[in-house]
């Protein structure tokens, strides 16, 4: 699952249609704002003049730590839990959260302390001295990549592996000859082979979209370059032209248009590339990076393959999530984690593409298995043809009291009528019971308090947390904003840590139900239904259980009530 683009596609439409005057009322996906993170405050008259403040026009870097946007939307309000109910209280325990993502930068200057460290493997030995079956597991293991230490970047959505899988049985079969016994798997090679079909050409056609786009920007910034003979364009001298000039006015036009949305040139580009990492590896069904691995992948029950490197080629979204969760707080460097007293653990899993079932399973296993107390995994699909390999390691996770928190996607639909996978739900009956599904609401509140990307379900999503225009690391010492359920759902794991942390005394199922009942309920507020284009307005607590958004400082206040004295 990586960071939400629908905004970004349906702005690239307009544009394309000729809309380059109107302006959405719903927010880009992609904002790159990197101001100062405001000053922290603790007195009530500074809260007072926060609720009076005139709204922001974009949201300010640490909002999902605050109690509330002025006159916008609300924060964790992590910023009051630590002034109050934390204030000179030392973490009673360190808790352990499992990254189950693309991997992140373990020497980042703002995690590099925090990543968890196996004391009973000798780094770099070449010897599996904790006989846990994994070799220089020092900080975490990597379930895509093989022995020789090279690692799976893309891979294929499962819908394309599950295509090619029954192709290889059906293709060119006459269906008067199948036998009684296929019919059934024929049947479904006919619907996901349209399904497919139909996606990959889709995804053609957006990047040929998106290249037009691109084209037309870059032309225009040759255009205003040489009208104002300059090699730097700026936002404000673009906007200051004044001109009769029909070339010059529709170069601007155009730049005007992607300023509106707050849309840079990067911007265009991640999608660009992400259209092309589509049509060249995730929809290609002659691409399959798995033997990289060198694994049985057949075998389904095979636990122990990869290798140790918890960073791997691209642990942008990882890196993001782990920030989120536990970065170092009041270090005066980039941004400050939900939680303290917990260290982070890497198991890489989820490449540009699908994960897979079978290394889902095992990096759960591995989690429990060396100590995690909270599992974080945002990432998702919608095709899981081996669930039943999730659901044995979902229920060992459950049975052996690890926290899980999973990110409910980003495809604005109700997951409660549409598949995502993982699922707490087992094939067979029955649920897992300590799972969170987390939907991401918007800095901006109002009818924009679910973020409009946000999967939902009054069923099937448990609570709602900060996903909007995210400020969290990324590699190589950066920092920047992302949206997504995947920023959602670290709010939650940093808060569950953060709890077991000062209160060690609560069970797993307390601290759950304590983040569940504390959320802060928004269910008579009409809101746009996500996924609607503003076009349909719900109230918000038809979007999920609780109907609420998560606030740590009113689950740490329930926290301490609960734990009792210490």
């Amino acid at each position: 699952m990586r960071q939400a683009t629908t905004i970004l596609s349906v702005l690239l439409a307009l544009f394309l249609a000729g809309c380059s005057s109107s302006r959405p009322t719903t927010t880009p996906t992609a904002d790159r704002d990197t101001t100062t993170a405001t000053t922290q405050a603790s007195s009530s008259e500074t809260k007072q003049d926060e609720k009076n403040a005139p709204a922001p026009s974009r949201a300010p870097q640490d909002w999902y730590h605050l109690d509330q946007v002025p006159r916008s939307g609300p924060g964790l309000d992590t910023r009051t839990a630590y002034q109050t109910v934390l204030k000179n209280r030392a973490p009673q325990d360190t808790v352990r959260v499992a990254i189950i993502d693309s991997g992140f930068d373990i020497d980042h200057e703002d995690l590099s302390g925090k990543v968890w460290t196996n004391a009973d493997e000798v780094p770099g030995n070449e010897v599996d001295d904790d006989g846990n079956g994994y070799v220089d597991d020092v900080h975490g293991w990597n379930f895509i990549g093989g022995p020789n230490g090279k690692n799976v970047n893309e891979d294929t959505y499962e819908l394309t592996r599950i295509y090619v899988n029954l192709r290889e049985r059906f293709a060119g079969a006459d269906s008067a000859e199948v036998p009684p016994d296929a019919r059934d798997r024929y049947q479904r090679y006919q619907k996901i082979k349209r399904t497919f079909k139909r996606k990959r050409r889709q995804a053609k056609q957006r990047l040929k979209k998106v290249k037009k786009a691109q084209d037309a920007v870059q032309a225009s910034v040759k255009i205003l370059k040489q009208h104002l003979q300059t090699d730097t364009l700026t936002k404000e001298r673009v906007l200051s032209i004044t001109t009769s000039e029909k070339k010059v006015r529709r170069a601007q036009r155009t730049l005007r248009y992607f300023y509106n949305q707050n849309l840079t040139p990067s911007d265009l580009r991640d999608y660009k590339n992400q259209l092309e990492r589509k049509v060249e590896y995730n929809y290609n069904p002659d691409f399959n990076p798995r033997p990289i691995v060198g694994d049985d992948y057949s075998d389904k029950t095979e636990r122990f393959y990869g290798n140790n490197d918890v960073v791997g080629p691209d642990a942008s979204h990882g890196t993001h999530v782990a920030g989120i969760v536990g970065a170092v707080r009041t270090n005066d460097i980039g941004m400050d984690g939900v939680a303290r007293g917990v260290r982070l653990m890497s198991v890489r899993t989820v490449p540009n593409g699908d994960e897979r079932d079978k290394d889902v399973a095992n990096a759960i296993r591995y989690a429990v298995d060396n100590g995690a107390d909270v599992i974080n995994m945002s990432f998702g699909k919608r095709y899981s043809p081996h669930k039943e390999v999730v659901d044995d390691a979902v229920q060992y996770a459950d049975s052996m009291g690890v926290l899980m928190v999973h990110a409910a996607g980003n495809d604005g639909s109700n997951v409660d009528s549409t598949k995502n996978y993982p699922s707490p739900h087992y094939q067979n009956g029955g649920r897992a019971k300590l799972w969170i599904e987390v939907g991401a609401s918007s800095w901006q509140g109002g009818k924009q308090l679910a973020a409009p990307f946000s999967n939902y379900g009054p069923e099937r999503v448990d609570v709602f947390a900060p996903g909007q225009s995210i400020y969290s690391t990324v590699p190589n010492d950066k920092y920047d904003r992302n949206n997504g359920t995947s920023m959602a759902a670290p709010m939650v794991s940093g808060l569950a840590a953060l709890m077991m942390a000062h209160y060690p005394s609560l069970s797993p199922t307390q601290v759950r139900s304590i983040i569940l009942d504390t959320a802060t309920r928004y269910r008579d507020q009409l809101v746009s239904r996500p996924g609607s284009g503003g076009t349909t307005t719900v109230r918000f607590g038809k979007l999920s259980q609780t109907g609420g958004i998560v606030d740590a400082h009113a689950a740490l206040r329930r926290a301490a009530e609960v734990a009792g004295p210490r």
